[in-house]
C-alpha cells in the first residue's frame, strides 16, 4: 500500500468549485476503487485564515490524499488526469505517512471539525537529510503538539515526485486546529494570556527554525473531508 498526495494549484475557487471537488470529483475518484481518499479544500470557511503563507505561484488551493496499491498504477494515473481538469496545475508526490496525533473519526464525506492547516516544507540546502529529519520528527514533533491547540497531526515525508515539473518539496504536514484558530492567535496556540502566548510562540519559532520550517514554506488552510480509509473497518467508515 502506498500513499500519494496531489496538490492542486490555481486561483482560489468559488464555493461551487469547492463543493464540486468534494462531491462529484471525489465520487469519481472513489469509483476507481482506491482504498483511501481524503480531500482538503481551501473554501469559504478558512479563506481568511491568518495562517496562510504562500511561496508558490499559482498557490495551492486543494490537496487530495489517496491510498493505492501502486503509485505507478492506473488509479493514480486516472486521478491526476481527472484532477488536472479542475485546476491550473497539479503536482503528485509519493509519501510516507507518520501520525503522531491521529485525527478524530468523522463519518465518511462529512467535514472534519475545525480546520486543517497543510504545510509544504522544503529542506534547507545546508542541512543533510538525516539532521533535517531528526530535527523535524524527533525534536519538533513534541514541541508542535505541546505549544499549539493541535488535535490531529499527520506528517508526510516526500519520497519522490510523480508528475513532471512538480515543485521540489520535502514534506507535507497536516495539523488540525479549532476553527477559531483561523483568526485568533490565542486559540491557535491554546494560550492562557499574553505571557503564555509569547512563550509558546517563542518555542515554536525556535523549533521550526532549527529545521528550516520558518522560511520558504507554504501553509494552506483547508476544510478536510475523509471519504475512505484503508485502516478503518468498512462498517465504521464507508463510502
Amino acid at each position: 500500500m502506498e500513499k500519494v498526495m496531489i496538490a492542486l494549484r490555481g486561483t482560489p475557487g468559488d464555493e461551487q468549485w469547492c463543493t464540486r471537488l468534494r462531491t462529484e470529483v471525489a465520487e469519481s475518484l472513489l469509483d476507481t476503487g482506491v482504498p483511501g481518499l481524503t480531500v482538503n479544500v481551501r473554501d469559504a470557511a478558512v479563506t481568511d485564515s491568518l495562517m496562510t503563507l504562500t511561496t508558490l505561484d499559482p498557490p495551492v488551493i486543494a490537496i487530495v490524499g489517496i491510498w493505492t496499491q501502486q503509485s505507478y498504477g492506473s488509479q493514480i494515473a486516472t486521478a491526476t488526469r481527472l484532477l488536472a481538469q479542475h485546476c491550473d496545475d497539479l503536482a503528485a508526490y509519493l509519501v510516507t505517512e507518520s501520525v503522531p496525533l491521529p485525527p478524530p473519526s468523522t463519518p465518511a464525506g462529512e467535514r472534519t471539525a475545525g480546520f486543517a492547516n497543510v504545510a509544504l516544507l522544503r529542506r534547507p540546502e545546508d542541512l543533510d537529510e538525516v539532521t533535517w529529519r531528526t530535527r523535524w520528527h524527533i525534536d519538533h514533533t513534541p514541541v508542535a503538539i505541546g505549544t499549539q491547540s493541535t488535535f490531529g497531526y499527520t506528517q508526510n515525508a516526500v519520497v519522490r515526485a510523480l508528475t513532471d515539473g512538480a515543485p521540489p518539496i520535502a514534506a507535507i504536514v497536516e495539523e488540525l486546529f479549532p476553527l477559531a484558530a483561523t483568526t485568533d492567535l490565542f486559540a491557535f496556540f491554546d494560550a492562557a494570556d499574553e505571557d503564555d502566548l509569547r512563550d509558546r510562540m517563542g518555542r515554536m519559532v525556535t523549533s521550526t527554525a532549527a529545521f528550516g520550517a520558518n522560511r520558504d514554506v507554504d501553509t494552506v488552510p483547508t476544510s478536510r473531508y475523509e471519504f475512505r480509509s484503508p485502516f478503518t473497518p468498512a462498517d465504521t467508515l464507508q463510502r
